[in-house]
C-alpha cells in the first residue's frame, strides 16, 4: 500500500484505486482475472470520474455571469489528486473539493466523495456532491469504466454482448467533434441485446438517453467465460464506447448529463443535462459491478 493506491479485499475478490482521479485500476477475480482494461496506447486510462462535465463543451468553455472559462473534456477530476478519508480492508473513500486551482476552471463551490465497498461478488462505488457554496451548482457526474474487451483471451470480441433488463427501443444519440448531435439513430438494440462489434463504434459513442434499464450484463453470448453485470441508481443515461478504430477494452459508462448539444450557445447553467443542486444540498448516485467465472 502506498499513498498513491490502495487494494481492498474481500472473498475471492480485490481492487485497486489510486488517489490519482480516485479512479479505480484494477478489478481482479480469485482465478486471476482482471476486468479492467489496464491502459495502454490505444488508451491511457481506466475508470474515470466525469465531474463537473461529461463530455465536451463547445471550444472547450464554459460561460458563467460574464465570464469564461476554459474545461476541457469530462472534467477536471479524472486529473486532480483526491485525499483520502478511509482505507480500510474492504472499503475506501476519497474527497476531492474546491480549492483556488479548481475556480480558476468552474467557480463554484462543491465537494465530491467516492466511496469504493468490496464484497464477495462485487463492487460498489457511492458518489456524492454537495454543494458548498451560496449558489445553484450547475454540474455533470459520470463513470467512465473500461473493461477487456474481450473478457477472455483468443475469444472473438463478436462473440460478446450487453443484455439490458429492459428493452431500449428509444433511437440513440451520437457526437460529432466531441458535441451532441441533434439527429438520431435506431437503436441498435434487439430487444433487451446490444450484439458487439468494433463497427458499433464507427460513429464514435452509443448514447441510450434516456437509458430504460437500471442494468446490464456483459458476457461471451454462449454464457462461457467471465461475465460482469453492472447496475446503476441516479443515473439517467448510458454511453457504450470504445475506440472507433478497434480497441481491446469496451466502457459502459453510467451518465448524469451529456456533451453539449452542437447547437447550443448559452449561458453553462443553461446547459441541458446538468442537475442543480440547491446551496447546502447533496446528489447521490451510485453503481456496482458484480463479476464471476463460469
Amino acid at each position: 500500500m502506498t499513498d498513491d493506491t490502495h487494494t481492498i479485499r474481500c472473498g475471492g475478490l480485490t481492487a485497486t484505486i489510486k488517489a490519482h482521479g480516485a479512479e479505480m485500476c484494477s478489478l481482479r477475480h480469485k482465478d486471476g482475472t482482471e476486468f479492467v482494461w489496464q491502459a495502454g496506447p490505444a488508451w491511457t486510462r481506466h475508470a474515470p470520474l466525469l465531474f463537473p462535465i461529461v463530455g465536451r463543451l463547445a471550444d472547450d468553455e464554459m460561460r458563467h455571469r460574464g465570464e469564461t472559462y476554459r474545461m476541457t473534456q469530462h472534467g477536471f477530476a479524472r486529473d486532480s489528486r483526491f485525499a483520502w478519508t478511509e482505507r480500510g480492508e474492504s472499503r475506501c473513500s476519497l474527497v476531492l473539493e474546491d480549492s483556488e486551482a479548481t475556480r480558476a476552471l468552474y467557480p463554484f463551490a462543491f465537494r465530491l466523495t467516492a466511496a469504493y465497498a468490496l464484497d464477495e461478488s462485487g463492487l460498489d462505488l457511492s458518489l456524492t456532491i454537495v454543494n458548498t457554496g451560496g449558489e445553484t451548482l450547475p454540474v455533470s457526474l459520470g463513470g467512465h469504466p473500461a473493461f477487456n474487451w474481450p473478457l477472455q483471451a483468443g475469444v472473438p470480441k463478436e462473440s460478446y454482448a450487453l443484455t439490458f433488463t429492459h428493452e431500449e427501443p428509444s433511437p440513440v444519440r451520437r457526437v460529432e467533434g466531441g458535441l451532441l448531435l441533434a439527429a438520431t439513430d435506431p437503436s441498435p438494440v434487439r430487444g433487451t441485446v446490444l450484439p458487439l462489434s468494433e463497427s458499433l463504434f464507427t460513429n464514435d459513442a452509443v448514447i441510450l438517453d434516456p437509458v430504460n434499464s437500471r442494468a446490464v450484463r456483459y458476457a461471451a453470448t454462449n454464457g462461457a467465460g467471465p461475465w460482469l453485470k453492472m447496475s446503476w441508481r441516479g443515473f439517467r443515461e448510458l454511453g457504450v464506447w470504445s475506440k472507433p478504430s478497434g480497441a481491446p477494452f469496451l466502457c459502459i459508462e453510467p451518465w448524469r448529463g451529456y456533451a453539449s448539444p452542437k447547437d447550443f450557445d448559452g449561458e453553462f447553467s443553461d446547459k441541458p443535462g446538468l442537475m442543480q443542486i440547491a446551496p447546502a444540498a447533496e446528489e447521490r448516485l451510485s453503481f456496482r459491478i458484480e463479476v464471476g467465472t463460469s
